[in-house]
Formats: C-alpha cells, structure tokens, sequence
C-alpha cells in the first residue's frame, strides 16, 4: 500500500525533469559503483584527506546505457542554462570523452584543458583551435574542492574567451568549491550532488542515517575529518 501511494502521489505531482535526472544519475553511481561509501573505514585522497567517500565517474563510460543518459542531462542543462554557447571544454583526463560527447551532440566546437602545459613541441595547455571571441562551457566529471576546474577556466579566460559556467556529473558542494569559482566570476552546477546521492543510499539501505549524518559533517569540514566517532 505504501509503494503505491508514493506512485500516485508522483503521478500527480511530476519532479521536475532536473530532479528527474539527478536522482537517477545518483542511482546510477551507486549501482556501479562508480561511487563508493564506507564510514567506517574512510578512504584516503590524495590529498591527504581522509573521506568515507570515493568517487570514480570514469566508470560510467563503459555503461552506455549510462553514458548516454549522463550526456544527456549535460546538453539540456548546457541548453537551459547557457543557450548562447559556442563551444565546450573538457578538462584532463575524466571529462575528456565526456566533453567530446555533449560537443557532437550539440554540434559544438570542443576543446580541452591538460592538467599542465606539454613539456616539448609548443608547450599546449589548451589542445584544439580556441576562439578567443568564443564563450564556453566547461565539463566536468567530478567537483571537490573546485581547483582542477578552476584552472580550467582560467586557461580558457587567459585566451580572451568567455566561461559561461561549469557543469560536472557529481559534485560534494564543499564550501572551498563555491569560494574558488566565485573568484573567476563564473558559475557551477552538477548534474547530480551528494544530497541526492545519500537520499538514495538510504532508500537502498546502503548506509544508515546516522552515517548520513557523519557524512554531512565531513562535508563542511572535510581537510579536518578524521572519520567517525
């Protein structure tokens, strides 16, 4: 009776299409575990941080099917938000392939942004022809702390170019993000974020709520977190 309530109560009263698509792409991480949680036994960033969750969006291109989906709320949220686009950046190395994949889809120009410049040849930050009249929107598929993509727009900015904003699959919205992209003057958003990401864990009993909990506290301070209680 329960499940079907909740059923009629959706049928009357429809999510919008972007909640539609964030929470499918948070269950999506989750079921191959792209995303993995454990508060227990917290993983170690390289960074030295120490998070009980570790994410790897890459995996979502050997899944088509998710793949496809996953392009998909990139060009409608590309569409909504910035409808005069010219152009789409990936940034080194995750969200090459998905920057190629929503640049086609839209018939865009693509370039992308390196981790740091070639060390021979003409030492190329940027690789692709770059309109410096351009304005572009840069792909992301992860956003922690903001700074890989933060460089990324500014390499593209360094060229005379336009940054309308920056898209990512998943984001942890920590505080440190929000700060380093309101230094460039550009937005950020993500397809999905770890809000909706825990409503789903729980709904599939991955984690319980005071581990929800835990994890929130993480989030707004996570170069301090030493794990759990």
């Amino acid at each position: 009776m329960h499940k079907l309530s909740a059923k009629i109560f959706i049928f009357l009263r429809p999510k919008p299409r972007s909640d539609v698509t964030s929470s499918k792409i948070a269950e999506y991480l989750l079921k191959i575990k792209a995303v993995k949680i454990d508060v227990g036994n917290p993983f170690q960033w390289s960074s030295g941080w120490k998070s009980p969750i570790y994410c790897d969006n890459r995996l979502t291109l050997s899944h088509p099917e998710i793949r496809d989906f996953i392009k998909h709320g990139f060009v409608e949220r590309v569409k909504a938000e910035y409808p005069e686009a010219t152009g789409i950046v990936g940034v080194a190395t995750g969200a090459i392939a998905l920057g190629v994949l929503v640049a086609d889809e839209m018939g865009l120009p693509f370039i992308y942004v390196r981790s740091k410049a070639k060390g021979h040849g003409m030492q190329n930050l940027l690789e692709g022809d770059v309109d410096s009249n351009g304005k572009y929107v840069v792909i992301e598929d992860l956003v922690s702390t903001g700074c890989s993509s933060v460089k990324a727009v500014q390499a593209v900015q360094a060229t005379g170019a336009t940054v309308l904003g920056t898209i990512s699959i998943f984001s942890y919205g920590f505080p440190q993000a929000k700060a380093a992209f309101e230094e460039t003057g550009t937005q950020y958003d993500s397809l999905t974020n770890l809000k909706t990401l825990l409503e789903k864990a729980q709904e599939f009993d991955y984690l319980q709520a005071d581990e929800q909990a835990t994890i929130f506290d993480w989030q707004q301070d996570p170069a301090n977190w030493n794990g759990q209680e």
